[in-house]
């Protein structure tokens, strides 16, 4: 019986059929930041009362006001505004006062009698100009863009306006950078110089030192004015 001879290989090997499957569609930028800002809300905690912090805020708005007093019927807006501290003071002084806030904080300032809205810092969905004054007390350290924000306090705020803008300081004793959710704990001077950047004409800065049982605690806090038109 003849031996069959086996078949000499040919040096060439077997290719893939090509993938004609059309790639994956890229989401458009502004819904690759919308879908990151939308997880980035499994991070938000209810601001629960702290004596530390009443004390503190107390103290620090008896200062802006006394540089910059507001008559009553001024309009105030709030960025972070928490469950109301704040709030509370300004309607003592008969001020008109918004507050924005995310989570628990809406419902416990509602049920407060406080006009807040659920809206994200990062985007202040109100008209150009529409505030006589804008507050942000430890609220711009959770910002993913602190620059923009920033921006939109500027862009809010009425020409000849005023805001007070409050952080906390790196390397202190708190770890203020080790928050889950504080993406911008900036220097000093990287404040300063994105407050004068986002168009503030007048930045007056001071620190605000108190103790803590874990040891020295620093905030900064700037006092700002947009130019009158």
């Amino acid at each position: 019986m003849p031996m069959s001879t086996p078949a000499k290989p040919t040096g060439r090997r077997k290719t893939a059929a090509p993938d004609t499957a059309a790639p994956a569609a890229i989401p458009a930028p502004a819904a690759r930041l919308a879908a990151f800002l939308a997880r980035l809300r499994g991070d938000v905690y209810p601001e629960e009362p702290s004596p530390a912090h009443d004390e503190v805020t107390a103290k620090v708005y008896a200062r802006f006001k006394a540089a910059h007093p507001l008559p009553a019927g001024a309009t105030v807006l709030d960025v972070g505004c928490g469950q109301g501290l704040a709030l509370r003071l300004f309607a003592r002084d008969g001020l008109v006062a918004t507050g924005i806030a995310l989570g628990e904080d809406v419902a416990v300032c509602r049920a407060a009698g406080h006009d807040v809205r659920e809206m994200d810092l990062h985007y202040l969905d109100f008209p150009d100009a529409s505030f006589d004054m804008v507050w942000c007390r430890h609220a711009i350290e959770h910002s993913i863009m602190p620059f923009f924000t920033l921006s939109e306090i500027f862009r809010v705020m009425k020409p000849g306006g005023v805001g007070y803008v409050e952080v906390p300081s790196p390397d202190t004793a708190s770890g203020h950078e080790n928050n889950p959710n504080h993406y911008s704990v900036l220097g000093h001077r990287m404040w300063l110089r994105l407050m004068q950047r986002s168009g503030f004409d007048q930045v007056v800065h001071f620190d605000v030192d108190f103790e803590l049982a874990i040891g020295p605690d620093r905030y900064w806090g700037f006092m700002l004015r947009r130019a009158a038109a």
